[in-house]
């Protein structure tokens, strides 16, 4: 099983508002981009806006960013979208055997490996802003943010 899509489609909507910051980008409009139903666009959204990554205002159609982009790293998007709770992105089976040697040492054994990896893959998404992301983006389609 891999992370939730939530993470993926997050980062989708915010390159998305910002790359159309001249247009309107509704709901409709971002899930046609990600090809999806609107309803989770709107979900999405509304955990980014609680995050206070973007405006939304009830009753007028479209987002906008909340912050510049260079100071929305993808670890904010990662944690607005409610991907893993902390120290939770590995799962361990906790009812091992506790007759066997494996079984009584496996979680103690690879629960700080876990913990790690979870650490080291944070650092990363917090050294990428979602103006790398963008100008990644624009520079793929040869066009100018």
């Amino acid at each position: 099983m891999s992370i939730s899509s939530r993470f993926a489609v997050g980062i989708h909507i915010l390159a998305l508002i910002e790359m159309n910051k001249d247009g309107v980008s509704s709901s409709e409009f971002l899930a046609e981009s990600v090809n999806t139903n609107p309803v989770v666009i709107r979900k999405i959204m509304g955990m980014l806006k609680k995050s206070g990554l973007i405006e939304v205002h009830p009753g007028k159609a479209g987002a906008k960013l909340a912050k510049a982009l260079s100071e929305i790293t993808l670890l904010d998007v990662y944690k607005a979208v409610n991907v893993v709770q902390d120290k939770a992105l590995f799962s361990i089976h906790r009812n091992s055997n506790p007759k066997c040697p494996v079984g009584r040492n496996i979680q103690n054994t690879i629960e700080p490996i876990f913990e790690a990896s979870q650490i080291a893959m944070e650092k990363v998404l917090e050294q990428v802003t979602l103006e790398d992301v963008v100008k990644d983006i624009a520079k793929k389609e040869n066009t100018i943010c």
